[in-house]
């Protein structure tokens, strides 16, 4: 079962919480291709949220195609949600990545020392 709680003190938007967190479920196997997601009024009595929320980050995976809608059935996990969700939590952690480094170049951290922890990885 689908397992999801939305963080009230968090900056990201309850939906998209949501969203991150059903593509981390494809991507690391908790949820498989054709799996039935929960509905949307269970999502939202589990992750304590308004009904509307779950719709809205529902929406959104279906409009990156990691979900499909089938009318009086449910939300399932789509043919192609797997390599969909991992594409997607690749990209964001990319782009948290790229965040990180800035920071740490605006702290006074020169390229080089950013490019030594980098090395210190592929070891």
């Amino acid at each position: 079962m689908l397992r999801l709680r939305v963080d009230s003190t968090s900056t990201v938007p309850p939906s998209r919480q949501l969203v991150e967190g059903v593509l981390d479920a494809i991507a690391r196997g908790a949820l498989e291709e054709g799996a039935r997601l929960p509905s949307v009024r269970e999502l939202a009595a589990e992750a304590l949220v308004n009904p509307n929320t779950v719709a809205k980050a529902y929406r959104e995976l279906q409009w990156l195609g990691a979900v499909r809608a089938r009318n009086g059935s449910g939300v399932f996990v789509a043919e192609q949600g797997t390599d969909i969700a991992v594409d997607a939590r690749r990209s964001a952690t990319l782009e948290e990545f790229a965040r990180a480094a800035e920071t740490a170049l605006r702290a006074g951290h020169t390229k080089g020392e950013l490019q030594r922890v980098l090395r210190e990885f592929e070891a």
